[in-house]
């Protein structure tokens, strides 16, 4: 069995790291922590990571601490932004926090049945909000050097753009960030800190801080960005992040998102975002080398992941409706799923005054959806079987009469037909 370090280092989760890190990881018991920057009132997958890294190191038995930055976000991380981020209101901070505890309470154990390992779930505005200046400048600001603030990426690539800045609210950033670590180190034990790599700078104040204020040394170490071999940012679709609340981003959704990945991707995700042993995962790369066309490796990271998240029931839905979306099995999904399924698909909207009567005309249908160019394209894609409606063939020598036509018979859930033309392209009509 690899020890815990081994394995973090295998799935590509250690970037940079301070000295004696592994041997702390493999040795010694602490509690570790992870911040989370409540910007919006649901986590993504971005944040997955870290959650995922958390739950490895509390199996490991360490005691994993999620932090909320109901503090922190009232000020705003410049890592990562050319510009200042607008400041939110209390009260939208507030909010965001307590959709964010809620996530992270279902994805980490916090029974007492963990004894030392048992996960901790804070806010750094417990702390932050109350801390005085004068002994914030004392305590923590005579530490640290502006000459070495400056140094830091997150701000010096501010600094040189002398049109855009940085306020001295953002500059303020990483001192904060060092107070949270100092603050946990002193109440909880906690020797360790994890964050993304453009979190480095921000993550070695801590442990300065901590050795000049306390005489003690602290570890850490980060995990690369989530980004696709093509150097894009992962975790990021035209309509926005993948968020882990499903009422932002379906069961279905997210289960789809990951069936997408790449195969110069998916080996890399199945090791960072999977408990699946390394044997397991080393067989299924070797898969997508091997028949790429079934794609295990996507399925199964899938699938283990919208368990992590979802539970094993709302996985199987979205397993169905994958199946589905496919088979003559779309006609016995319930009409929430079913809107789940046809939520990224291409969709035209027609009036249902359209099935009256002998209803729509199949080669219209095809050629409304797009799937056809003209109506003689449309004919003779169904005389070669190649139409579906519902992903039943309708086709296959001369169709006539109503054969040829979609009907009210067809809707599902009374609202959606589903159109293919051969195995891939597919459209859904919707009728209003």
């Amino acid at each position: 069995m690899p020890t815990l370090s081994e394995d973090l280092s295998w799935r590509g989760l250690i970037e940079q790291e301070s000295p004696q890190v592994r041997r702390a990881l493999d040795t010694e018991r602490h509690a570790a922590y992870v911040g989370f920057d409540p910007s919006a009132a649901s986590l993504h997958i971005g944040h997955l990571l870290g959650i995922i890294t958390l739950r490895r190191l509390q199996d490991a038995g360490h005691r994993p601490i999620s932090l909320a930055g109901g503090g922190t976000g009232l000020i705003g991380d410049p890592g990562g932004k050319a510009t200042e981020r607008p400041l939110l209101s209390l009260e939208q901070i507030a909010e965001n926090v307590d959709g964010i505890r809620t996530q992270l309470a279902g994805l980490l154990d916090f029974s007492a049945d963990r004894g030392s390992s048992q996960a901790l779930l804070l806010n750094n505005a417990d702390w932050l909000v109350s801390f005085r200046l004068i002994d914030f400048l004392r305590d923590i600001g005579k530490h640290f050097s502006v000459n070495q603030m400056i140094a830091k990426e997150s701000v010096s690539a501010r600094i040189g753009r002398p049109e855009q800045g940085i306020s001295f609210t953002e500059f303020s950033y990483m001192l904060l960030q060092a107070t949270d670590f100092l603050h946990l180190f002193d109440e909880y034990g906690c020797r360790f800190q994890m964050g993304g790599s453009d979190q480095w700078g921000n993550i070695t104040m801590g442990l300065d801080l901590i050795r000049k204020a306390r005489g003690e040394e602290a570890h850490a170490f980060t995990w690369p960005l989530l980004v696709r071999s093509d150097g894009a940012k992962m975790g990021k679709s035209e309509e926005g992040a993948v968020w882990l609340d499903r009422r932002l981003t379906p069961t279905f959704a997210m289960y789809q998102w990951f069936v997408r990945v790449p195969d110069a991707d998916v080996g890399v995700m199945l090791r960072r975002f999977t408990f699946l042993s390394h044997d397991e995962i080393e067989r299924l790369e070797q898969a997508t080398k091997d028949h790429p066309e079934r794609r295990d490796a996507q399925l199964a990271l899938a699938g283990d992941v919208c368990t992590f998240v979802h539970g094993r029931e709302e996985t199987a839905r979205a397993e169905r409706a994958a199946r589905a979306l496919y088979t003559e099995e779309i006609a016995t999904l319930d009409a929430d799923l079913l809107a789940d399924v046809v939520a990224d698909a291409p969709s035209s909207v027609l009036a249902r005054t359209t099935l009256e009567g002998d209803g729509l005309d199949l080669t219209d249908g095809l050629v409304a959806s797009g799937l056809c160019s003209s109506k003689s394209e449309a004919r003779r894609v169904i005389s070669q079987g190649g139409a579906y409606v519902d992903n039943v063939r309708r086709g296959g020598g001369e169709i006539i009469g109503s054969a040829a036509a979609i009907t009210r018979a067809d809707l599902l859930a009374d609202r959606y037909v589903l159109l293919r033309r051969g195995k891939q392209d597919y459209h859904v009509l919707i009728f209003e």
